[in-house]
């Protein structure tokens, strides 16, 4: 939801010289008024750049904004507009650094279950999202056994009214997207689909697991990229138990890749398949799929916290 700002509350005019075009700075403790009627302290500023500026904000207009507030507000270009949203916490990307780059089995799963059902319930609202990654993905701010899905700056209507895009190979826009995640799809320079993001969700959980994929010592050339995914897609399950370190399973990975490979460019997905993948490999040791995430060391910071608000607010502009 976008909402203006109560210009008579403290608004500064935008300075013409100001790089990105980026509204001044708000005074801290201002009151903001949404289209809502709903009246919001602000706090400090946590975050800015290209994409605009970041603070806390509470309801409680009394007293000064907490630390662990769970709002932030973001204001962009046109300064005289602003945005509310929930605060999330750490990013996958930082925890899996700070892991030695490693989650066990069961997490990879747990995880590839929450991302395939936002995958479903964006894929039928005709979205599909083009980078997803360990980066891309946020944890809930005071749940961390959550995950979220943001940055839209990728996201793209495959589906409008009803009518898929058709399968068109463009070499201009080949290799889009994260080099590492990327569908074959992206590397042909074919506009994005469903069976890519889940392509591209595989690569993730294996990544997850094994610690790396085959190809990222050749991320600078796309083409050798391109080819080792293929490579390992036509050779499945073989390919991921072979990549796998000694005494990891990646079967279910193998089956999930397997799966997606198979779809034709406009084909739906048979989520329930894939999800029932994911699920067996934790039934099979046991655990059920809504016993909370193994992410130990896990704080919701606000030295954590500040950056990772700027992905949630790329597909408002968009």
């Amino acid at each position: 939801m976008e909402d203006r700002v109560d210009k008579k509350k403290g608004i500064m005019p935008p300075k013409k010289h100001r790089k990105n075009n980026l509204p001044d700075p708000l005074q801290e403790g201002i009151i903001l008024t949404d289209t809502q009627k709903h009246k919001w302290r602000l706090g400090p500023m946590i975050a800015y750049g290209g994409f605009g500026l970041i603070y806390l904000a509470s309801p409680c207009l009394d007293v000064p904004v907490e630390n662990n507030t769970v709002h932030v507000i973001k204001v962009g270009s046109m300064f005289s507009l602003f945005m509310v949203m929930e605060r999330l916490g750490e990013d996958l990307q930082t925890i899996f650094e700070r892991q030695g780059r490693k989650f066990n089995n069961e997490t990879v799963l747990h995880i590839g279950m929450q991302v395939l059902d936002v995958l479903e319930y964006i894929h039928e609202n005709e979205y599909v999202h083009g980078d997803i990654k360990a980066a891309n993905l946020l944890l809930d701010y005071k749940n961390p056994h959550k995950v979220y899905l943001a940055d839209y700056g990728l996201a793209y209507r495959y589906c409008p009214s009803g009518n898929h895009k058709e399968y068109q190979e463009n070499p201009k826009r080949g290799h889009n997207g994260t080099m590492e995640f990327t569908s074959i799809d992206a590397h042909k320079g074919v506009a994005p689909s469903r069976r890519g993001d889940l392509e591209t969700l595989g690569y993730c959980m294996l990544q997850w697991i094994c610690g790396s994929l085959p190809w990222e010592r050749n991320l600078k050339h796309p083409e050798v990229v391109q080819a080792a995914k293929t490579k390992l897609l036509d050779e499945l399950p073989d390919s991921v138990t072979r990549w796998a370190p000694a005494g990891e399973n990646c079967g279910k990975i193998a089956r999930f890749l397997k799966n997606v490979s198979n779809l034709t460019y406009d084909e739906k997905p048979q989520y329930k398949i894939l999800r029932k993948i994911l699920f067996n490999g934790l039934e099979q040791k046991g655990i059920c799929y809504k016993e909370t995430l193994d992410l130990t060391s896990v704080q919701s910071t606000l030295n954590e916290c500040t950056i990772h608000h700027r992905k949630l607010f790329h597909f408002v502009y968009h």
